[in-house]
């Protein structure tokens, strides 16, 4: 949950080839459409089309299961603002966020009451620039990017961090309502955690590169998340020096897990590609996550599944383009994601939702 802007060829602090995010669009209001799965999908059935147009990403549960609540660019915003989606009546997103500044990364508090979201707009109304990638396929972390907390309305929008640093990529406890997020106010790309309010920051990595996009499992005993380890050498001092330019490279990522305090990390995969967006099974002995794993161009991503010891590796999407955000929804009877699959124009990125099938073969 970086700020995945799904820019061509890969989109956050989100990866893939699509279109700028800065490319305007109307989302048309349509009921949720049946989507054909692709061959050896055997996990999916019954593939539902929620959104129908542009950019739409990270699109997470509520906690009674019956809506989404994502991050996309419509008319007449200029970038990634934050809107509920409802999943057993679909209809109009519903705006959350200002409608100012650039979002990203937002989630229901457990009581599913309010939610939180990352945003830029107080440092003004405008959408923040871009890097031009003259330094090739960088992502932006903006020190003005702060994590807010509202009711599910949008109203009583309360600022909860104040770092002067970039804080985003906040997820939520199920269970106690904690938070864990990603921050830069220690000078590195961490993980913290806090309680719901913003009290009792505590940092949990501390080891050189990019942590981030963290979940809890079901029960909050441990944590799942994207990291970079650059070497000692030319490659830890291109991470550092373009942290010093509030920018991170996020092409060699890979997939760790970790007690919920933060001890005992390690890492799960080891597939030297750009791997993100993991998410515990129900049972949290199995991660699904997305990868251009396989994929010489890099321009090829879909959801995979994996153990916690980095044991029998599965691919679950196969449609051409790029698949993945997948959360199980709470009773772990479905799955959501962002896919290519079923555009109507190159770079169009759709919610979908799925019925789970946890043994293909029965």
């Amino acid at each position: 949950m970086l700020d995945f802007e799904f820019r061509s060829p890969l989109r956050h602090s989100r990866f893939v080839s699509f279109t700028p995010l800065m490319i305007l669009w109307m989302l048309v209001p349509v009921a949720a459409s049946p989507a054909e799965s692709e061959a050896g999908e055997s996990h999916l059935q019954n593939i539902r089309q929620l959104t129908f147009g542009g950019e739409n990403a990270e699109a997470y549960w509520s906690p009674d299961g019956t809506e989404l609540i994502m991050q996309s660019t419509r008319e007449p915003y200029g970038c990634d603002q934050i809107f509920r989606l409802p999943v057993t009546s679909p209809g109009e997103p519903a705006l959350l966020s200002t409608g100012t500044g650039r979002t990203t990364c937002a989630y229901f508090t457990s009581d599913g009451q309010r939610v939180l979201y990352s945003s830029t707009h107080l440092a003004g109304p405008e959408c923040p620039p871009v890097p031009d990638h003259s330094q090739g396929y960088v992502w932006p972390l903006y020190d003005s990017m702060d994590i807010f907390s509202a009711k599910t309305d949008g109203s009583d929008l309360r600022r909860i961090t104040s770092s002067g640093s970039y804080d985003a990529e906040a997820t939520v406890c199920s269970k106690d309502g904690s938070i864990i997020f990603t921050s830069t106010r220690d000078g590195d790309l961490d993980l913290y955690s806090m309680d719901a309010d913003g009290g009792n920051v505590q940092r949990l990595t501390d080891t050189p590169g990019y942590d981030g996009g963290a979940f809890f499992s079901a029960d909050c005993t441990q944590i799942v998340w994207r990291a970079s380890r650059p070497t000692p050498g030319e490659e830890l001092e291109d991470y550092q020096r373009l942290l010093t330019q509030n920018l991170v490279r996020p092409s060699k990522l890979e997939i760790f897990v970790a007690n919920a305090d933060g001890s005992d990390a390690r890492q799960v995969t080891n597939l030297g590609a750009a791997s993100f967006a993991p998410f515990f099974f129900p049972s949290g002995d199995r991660i699904l996550f997305s990868t251009n794993h396989g994929d010489p161009t890099g321009r090829e991503f879909d959801i995979w599944a994996v153990n916690v010891d980095g044991s029998d590796l599965e691919q679950i999407t196969f449609s051409p383009g790029f698949d993945g955000f997948p959360m199980f929804s709470p009773d772990g009877s479905k799955l959501a994601f962002a896919s290519n699959r079923n555009q109507k124009k190159p770079g169009e990125t759709n919610v979908f939702v799925a019925d789970w099938v946890v043994d293909p073969s029965q």
